[in-house]
């Protein structure tokens, strides 16, 4: 079954990147909360966002979003960037710091598709991008967030 085949295709990938988090976690690598982790990631694929809208898409408060961000600034793994239309706004970057966790995730997923492109013809990898690209842009309203390209 399809649902049965995502949800397996997508529960594989979080483990992976809990496991690669929780090995950090014993050699003392990380140093960000699981929460501050999800925040940095929010960031990340948001693409630059201001304070305000970080807060509004994780659905908490703008003193609460500015706590989280507070911390992850004192740990370098963001800095806040003075808006060049509106100086009283603030945009979010994400600094090098954050590749090194960023890079778990995606070095996985690139191991992967390149076994999926071994695998797979180019006409049947052009068909799961197809599906993929309607499956995030249309079938998933709810989360907004610009596309990635990342040229893997």
């Amino acid at each position: 079954m399809l649902q049965h085949a995502f949800f397996n295709v997508y529960t594989k990938f979080k483990v992976h990147f809990y496991q690669e988090i929780f090995q950090r976690f014993q050699t003392r690598e990380a140093n960000l909360t699981t929460v501050e982790t999800f925040c940095v990631e929010t960031i990340q694929a948001l693409g630059s966002p201001t304070v305000n809208e970080f807060a509004t898409f994780m659905r908490i408060s703008p003193p609460n979003a500015t706590y989280k961000i507070n911390s992850l600034v004192k740990k370098g793994y963001i800095r806040k960037v003075r808006s060049a239309e509106d100086r009283r706004e603030y945009h979010l970057e994400v600094m090098p710091k954050y590749f090194d966790y960023y890079n778990i995730s995606t070095s996985y997923l690139v191991e992967v598709m390149s076994r999926v492109t071994r695998r797979f013809s180019a006409e049947e990898c052009a068909r799961l991008e197809e599906m993929l690209t309607i499956v995030s842009r249309e079938l998933m309203p709810e989360v907004q967030i610009p596309d990635v390209d990342l040229r893997l």
